[in-house]
């Protein structure tokens, strides 16, 4: 995945327009245009500001495209986790669950697409 998809990505799960983007992060709009035009490589500090305002974006990824190993193995061993002690984590999920909010919910397949989903 290159950086101008990684950067659409984040767009698109921000519900975010390249201009909104730009603003947010504190850049000029064209400086975001060229980046995701393929014209430019983003700067460090184009980098840094991005993972800066939107802190849940991993920075390994937003650089390289690849997610760092240790994610990989947290959630290998999460489906571990769900296999074996499914019906104690229900009770945990349920407390868990019932004080937050979802708010969207992101599908990622390993063909580089997605599906965003919104509560209705």
């Amino acid at each position: 995945m290159l950086i101008q998809e990684r950067l659409q990505l984040i767009l698109k799960m921000h519900s975010l327009s390249p201009s909104a983007f730009a603003d947010q992060i504190g850049v000029q709009r064209s400086n975001v245009s060229h980046v995701i035009s393929g014209r430019n490589k983003p700067s460090l500090d184009f980098l840094e500001k991005i993972i800066n305002t939107f802190p849940r974006v991993n920075a390994h990824w937003l650089i390289t495209g690849e997610m760092p190993k240790l994610i990989q193995d947290e959630q290998k061993e999460n489906v571990k986790l769900g296999a074996e002690d499914k019906e104690s984590s229900v009770n945990s999920e349920t407390e868990v669950r019932s004080s937050k909010e979802i708010v969207k919910i992101v599908e990622f397949y390993a063909d580089e697409t997605f599906k965003s989903y919104l509560p209705s």
